[in-house]
């Protein structure tokens, strides 16, 4: 009996941590997404030049700044005036613009 009672108590328990971790990752991908409208595009210098709203995650206010892209394939599914939500990250000492959609 008390083996099984173990079993509940620790299952219950995972299953606490598992629905937290998701809220907190939920919560995390929320904040990393912005807001912007593309201004200009350099497939061949791999960057993107986005004015954008505040950028939560890397603690940036709205400005207009140039990125660089993880994929250039990105760079294929927008183009300049287009209006977008995407998510950055700061790696290397440089901004990344790691997605992208059109809005």
């Amino acid at each position: 009996m008390r083996s099984s009672f173990r079993h509940v108590i620790a299952s219950t328990l995972i299953a606490f941590g598992l629905g937290m971790s998701m809220s907190a990752a939920t919560a995390q991908t929320a904040n990393d997404q912005a807001q912007g409208e593309i201004r200009k595009i350099d497939k061949d210098a791999k960057k993107i030049t986005i004015k954008h709203g505040e950028i939560k995650n890397l603690d940036m206010p709205p400005m207009t700044m140039v990125f660089e892209v993880k994929d250039t394939a990105l760079l294929d599914k927008v183009k300049a005036g287009d209006k977008v939500q995407f998510r950055a990250v700061k790696e290397g000492g440089a901004y990344v613009v790691t997605e992208i959609l059109p809005q």
